[in-house]
Parts: C-alpha cells; structure tokens; sequence
C-alpha cells in the first residue's frame, strides 16, 4: 500500500488558484452544468430539512405558503441574474477583491471579516443538521428547541467527524465544490420527493383529491406551534426572496458567478430554488407534519430523524449530504474572504482555520433553532456592501464621478463605503424598533436606502476640494 504523502498533498493544495486577486482567466471560465449543479447542491441542502419544517411551526396557511413561496423564489432568481451575474461577468473578480477596490484595504478587512463570521456560522448549522442524522445509529441524544449548548459528548464528535468531512472538501477550491454538488444534487431532490410522498397516506391523502384538504387541515393548518409567531403569505414572500440576500443582493455569489462564461447563467440560480427552496420546503413541511402528529408536537428537533422516520436509510443519508452541499460552498466563501485580508496565504491554509472555527460552533444547537432568524439577520448585515457595488458599477460613473475610488486615489478607507454600511444597518435598526417593521421586511427599503446613501456620500467626499 502506498504511504500517505504529505509532500504531495500540501503541493497540490497550493496549486489550487482561485484567482483571489485577479479576473479569472477566459480558459478557466465555466459552463452552464457546473452552476446547474452548484445552484441545486447548495440550495436543495440541510437548511431545507430545517426551513421547511419551521414554516410548520410557524402556522403557515396552505395557500400562503404556496403563492408565496413562487413569488419570493421567483424574485431571487431575477436578483441573481440581473444584479449578481451581470457584474460577475463584468468584473470578473470575487467580492471581497471588489469591495477593497471601492472602499479600500481598511474597509475590506472588517467587512471580511464580519462575512467570514457569519458565513462559518451559516456553515456551522448544516455541519450540526447532517450530525443528527451521522448520530442515529449511535442513539444519539438529538437537540431541541430550547437547547443552545451541546448536550453531550458523543454530540460534539459527531459534529468534529462532519466538519472535518466539509472542510477538506472546501479546501480544493471550487472545482471540487462544484463536482460534489454535481454528483449529490440529483439524488437528493429524489429522497425529498419519495419520502414526502411515501408518508402522504400516513397524514390521510389517499387519493390525488385528499390533498388539499389534508394541506389545509393537517399540514399546513395555518396555526402556530405554542410559542411560534404566526407567519403570513407576506413571510414566506420576502424570506424566500431574501434568505439568499447575502448571496445575490449582497453580491457574495461574485466570488461562484465570476467563472460564469454569460451573465444568463445567473439564472442556473433557479435550480436552487425551484428544487431547494420551493419543492424541498413542501416535502420537508410534510415530513415534519407526520413528525408532530406521531410525537405530540415533541420539541425535538433533529432533521436525520424527521428523514429517517419517513424513508429510512435513504433519508438519513440525504441529511448528512444536504448538509455537506450547503456547508461546502458556504466554507469556500468564508476562505475567500479571510485570504483576502492578505493575498499571501494559501486559500486552502485559511480554509482549514475557517473550517475549524466552523466546527466549534456548530456543536452548539442553538444555530439550527434560529436558523430562520439568523439567515434574515446575516442577509441584512451583508445587503449594504451589494447595494454600494450596484451603484460604484452602474450609477457612479453617469453622475460623473470615479467608481473604484479607493483604488485610484490610492486610499486605504472610504468613508463613503464605510458610512453606508453603517449608516444603513442603523436606520433598518431604527425602522425595526421605531415601526415595529420585521427584519423580514427591512432589507428592501434597506437597499434603497443604501444605493442613496452612497451616491451622495460619494458626491460630497470626491468633490472636496484637492481630491480628484
């Protein structure tokens, strides 16, 4: 048997080129199947196992859930494709790359690290979503609601053998990101489909007629769980339109979408959410019901069980893939953002560091119980550095004044990038405690807001006096 070579190993990891601080060369450009497959990984993954149960809880109504779930999904594959993808393919650099170029190396390096944070976090919830399911042969004590820490050992090294798992995957780049997802994607919507129609007859449908009603009545009935805020077709609408708001509104999917040979593959986005985030919800909402009807409304809440319990084996394994093909990329990104602080470490080196930090948190449950709270909150934090690229590309240069500022003045920090994240982000904090407004909501006035905020403070710094 051939010995491990780490030699080997370490160059081939530090052939990896992910063009951090340069567009990306024509012949390494993708095709349209490689976005396909990345789109449907990452977004038919664990958060599904998750989202679509907690619409459930939320009491949801059947009709709302549907509609709204079409609208918001429809919304973000347009954001993709018409804000994210066009400015890809034009720059063809990664975020982070971009937004040093805009507000300077002192602003990039706090914003890097804010989005490395909250992308390990992201990472971190589907690392502990496939334990749950890693831990059923074991008995493994599964979380809870109301459960923040872990509640036993053998639950911290589940989650230390998945996140091992993940970060190795991320750390050769997107070529094996994409592969994975390519490989993975198929099969998983599969199981979400034959496990949610296998357990349909279990809730009362026996015939393609009984479903509404059993919808209406049994699964989606329109009442919250005790202790769950009533969700309307309003909810599910802009969470389904914003839950990806870091990736399109906020530009993070620059970093996939830059290898993109047209803008137009932007709309391989709708793999995502027309299998993840429309169909998978359903089947997961459904899957979750049989789960409260044979338990009593059990504040358990372990999605490898919810699947095992509907499609045995099968399920099970769908969870620990779903979460690796949301955590894979997400782990990519948060690599990208931190090697960009500094242009001299390996992205694989960082991806490792990432990863770990990743794994920390994501043996602390609490990340999967307010997943619907944290995926709004980290969309909204990030929206702002998307609206300030949207206008440094498109309206800048018409109002006659420089984009790429920090670049060309050869400055460290702009104050109108800076001023805007934070200005923003206290005015949607503002909105939401003055009006009562839901951090659902805020994001959309919040890119507006943002896109104004921008221009003008861009027009009052580059027209001081000695600045050209």
């Amino acid at each position: 048997m051939a010995s491990f070579d780490k030699k080997s190993l370490v160059s081939k990891l530090d052939a990896v080129n992910e063009y951090e601080r340069q567009p990306v060369p024509q012949d390494k450009l993708k095709g349209w199947k490689s976005f396909i497959g990345t789109y449907a990984g990452e977004h038919t993954a664990g958060t599904e196992f998750v989202l679509g149960p907690l619409f459930v809880a939320h009491g949801v109504a059947a009709a709302d859930l549907l509609w709204g779930l079409l609208i918001g999904n429809l919304l973000a594959v347009l954001s993709w494709a018409y804000l994210t993808a066009k400015i890809s393919v034009r720059k063809r650099v990664t975020l982070y790359y971009q937004l040093e170029k805009i507000g300077g190396k002192n602003f990039a390096l706090g914003y890097n690290l804010v989005n490395a944070g909250l992308f390990c976090f992201l990472a971190g919830s589907m690392i502990a979503v496939s334990a749950t399911a890693i831990g059923i042969p074991f008995d493994l004590t599964m979380p809870t609601l109301n459960d923040i820490y872990p509640n036993s050992m053998g639950w911290v090294i589940t989650v230390l053998v998945v996140g091992t798992i993940t970060t190795l995957v991320a750390m050769f780049g997107f070529d094996q990101v994409a592969r994975f997802a390519n490989l993975a994607a198929p099969w998983m919507i599969m199981i979400f489909i034959a496990a949610a129609v296998a357990v349909l007859p279990e809730l009362g449908v026996k015939s393609f007629s009984d479903f509404w009603p059993v919808a209406e009545n049994t699964i989606w009935k329109g009442v919250p769980l005790e202790g769950q805020s009533k969700f309307t077709f309003w909810h599910v609408t802009f969470f389904a339109w914003f839950c990806n708001m870091a990736m399109h509104i906020g530009m993070a999917d620059m970093s996939l979408l830059r290898y993109a040979k047209k803008w137009q593959y932007g709309f391989a986005s709708s793999a995502g959410m027309i299998l993840g985030h429309y169909i998978a919800w359903v089947a997961s909402g459904i899957l979750y019901a049989l789960f409260l009807q044979k338990t009593a409304n059990s504040t358990e809440f372990a999605p490898g069980p919810v699947a095992y319990n509907a499609a045995g084996i099968a399920g099970a394994l769908c969870v620990i893939i779903a979460g690796w093909t949301t955590a894979n990329p997400t782990l990519y990104r948060a690599g990208l953002a931190i090697q960009a602080i500094n242009s001299n470490w390996k992205t694989w080196r960082v991806t490792f560091v990432v990863g770990l930090v990743t794994t920390i948190a994501a043996m602390f449950p609490a990340l999967v119980m307010k997943l619907l709270e944290f995926v709004a909150l980290y969309g909204l934090i990030l929206m702002p550095a998307g609206a300030v690229i949207f206008a440094d590309v498109y309206l800048l240069p018409r109002l006659g004044l420089q984009e790429e500022y920090a670049e060309r003045a050869g400055i460290h920090f702009n104050t109108a990038a800076a001023g805007t994240w934070i200005l923003t982000l206290l005015i949607c904090l503002w909105l939401n405690l003055s009006f009562g407004i839901e951090i659902f909501f805020v994001g959309l006035p919040g890119w507006f807001i943002a896109v104004v905020l921008y221009v003008i403070l861009s027009k009052l710094i580059q027209k001081r006096p000695g600045i050209a």
